[in-house]
C-alpha cells in the first residue's frame, strides 16, 4: 500500500468508498449517495485529499479535510474524516490514510484538526486515539440517523502549535 494526494480523477473512487460508510451507518449521519462530482468540489485548492492505493493502484481508502467554521480566528482548524473500502478495513490503510493526512494538512497551514465519531464507533475510537487523538467529550443527542438519535464523541489532534496569524 501507498499514499499520495488525490486528485480530481480519484473521486469515483472516494465516493464509492464514502458510499460505502453511508450504507454501513456507523461513521456518518449522511444518508444520501455522492457522486464523483460531488467529491470533485472537495478539491478546493486549500484543504488536503489524501488517498491509500493497493499494490494494485486501486483507491482503498482516503482522508479529507473540510471548514472547521468560517471565522477567520478558525482558519487554522480544520474538519476531517476518513473511510477505508470494506475489505481494507483492518489492514492499516486507515491509519496511513490518516498519517499522510497530517503532513498535508501542516502543510495546507493547519494546526489541529477536529471530527465527532458515534460513539458506539470503536474501530475509529480506537485508531484515532493511536494515532494521537484526545476525545474531548460527548455531543448527546447530536443527530438522528434513521430516526434514532445518535451520540457523538469529539476528538482533536494539534498537529503544530499554532502561528500568531491563526491565534485569537
Amino acid at each position: 500500500m501507498k499514499t499520495r494526494d488525490a486528485a480530481a480523477a480519484d473521486a469515483a473512487a472516494i465516493a464509492r468508498i464514502y458510499n460505502e460508510g453511508i450504507d454501513d451507518r456507523v461513521a456518518t449521519f449522511e444518508t444520501r449517495h455522492r457522486t464523483a462530482d460531488d467529491v470533485v468540489q472537495w478539491f478546493d485548492g486549500r484543504h488536503p485529499v489524501v488517498v491509500v492505493e493497493d499494490d494494485h493502484g486501486a483507491v482503498i481508502a482516503f482522508a479529507a479535510t473540510s471548514t472547521y467554521r468560517p471565522r477567520d480566528c478558525y482558519a487554522g482548524i480544520a474538519e476531517f474524516s476518513v473511510y477505508a473500502t470494506r475489505t481494507a478495513r483492518g489492514r492499516g490503510a486507515g491509519r496511513m490514510a490518516m498519517e499522510a493526512l497530517f503532513v498535508a494538512a501542516r502543510d495546507a497551514g493547519f494546526w489541529k484538526l477536529v471530527s465527532r465519531v458515534f460513539v458506539e464507533n470503536d474501530a475509529s475510537r480506537g485508531l484515532l486515539r493511536n494515532l494521537g487523538f484526545r476525545e474531548v467529550g460527548t455531543y448527546e443527542r447530536h443527530g438522528q440517523l434513521d430516526g434514532v438519535w445518535r451520540d457523538v464523541v469529539i476528538v482533536e489532534k494539534l498537529l503544530t502549535l499554532p502561528s500568531t496569524a491563526h491565534s485569537p
